[in-house]
């Protein structure tokens, strides 16, 4: 339950770490590697746009993480919320497919909150197996120690995978199992319910 809450502490200790100078410095030094004359009029607010980009991938807005009391005891899912970050192994954008659940115990999150704890995870690049673990550690730690077990699973398009190396359209899929969701039938009937 801790690893998502000792995540935010280590790598956005004051959880607005994002260095807007630094990002931008950071495209313009890239661009420069790549000969672009920085003073035609297509590059010359490059850098800015490219720091406002990451801004918006990587620093969500602060909010309140509201429960509620509910006597509903079976799955809760949210599937198919699509959000975006960049491989840590080659900064390209990867596009993350992600459905969620779990047993609420008679408090249930607020539903748009789902999609929000997702973004709250993605404050960096980071494999996809690291952002699914930190998601089920989120969703534990948001329904305030009520859920019974959480489940994830996120299909990610990697344009590593894509544009270098294997160039390949193949798709990766990660999940996690925690508490009911270890048993093999709670298993498939998330698997099921997230095909539909």
């Amino acid at each position: 339950m801790d690893e998502f809450l000792n995540y935010l502490e280590t790598a956005v200790p004051n959880r607005n770490g994002f260095d807007w100078q630094r990002v931008e410095r950071g495209a313009k030094l890239i661009l420069e590697g790549l000969g672009v004359d920085l003073t035609d009029h297509n590059f010359a607010s490059t850098p800015a746009r490219v720091a406002k980009v990451y801004e918006e991938m990587f620093c969500p807005k602060e909010t309140g993480w509201p429960v509620f009391d509910e006597d509903y005891t079976d799955i809760v899912i949210l599937k198919g919320h699509t959000f975006y970050t960049l491989c840590p192994h080659h900064m390209l954008p990867v596009e993350i497919r992600a459905s969620v659940a779990y047993f609420p115990n008679g408090k249930v999150i607020g539903a748009s909150k789902l999609c929000r704890l997702i973004h709250e995870v993605n404050r960096k690049p980071l494999t996809q197996e690291k952002l699914t673990d930190l998601i089920c550690s989120a969703i534990q730690d948001y329904t305030k120690g009520t859920s019974r077990g959480e489940a994830v699973l996120l299909q990610g398009e990697h344009d590593c995978f894509k544009i270098r190396g294997i160039k390949s359209n193949a798709s990766m899929v990660t999940y996690k199992f925690k508490g009911l969701f270890e048993d093999a039938e709670n298993q498939r009937r998330f698997i099921e319910l997230v095909k539909m």
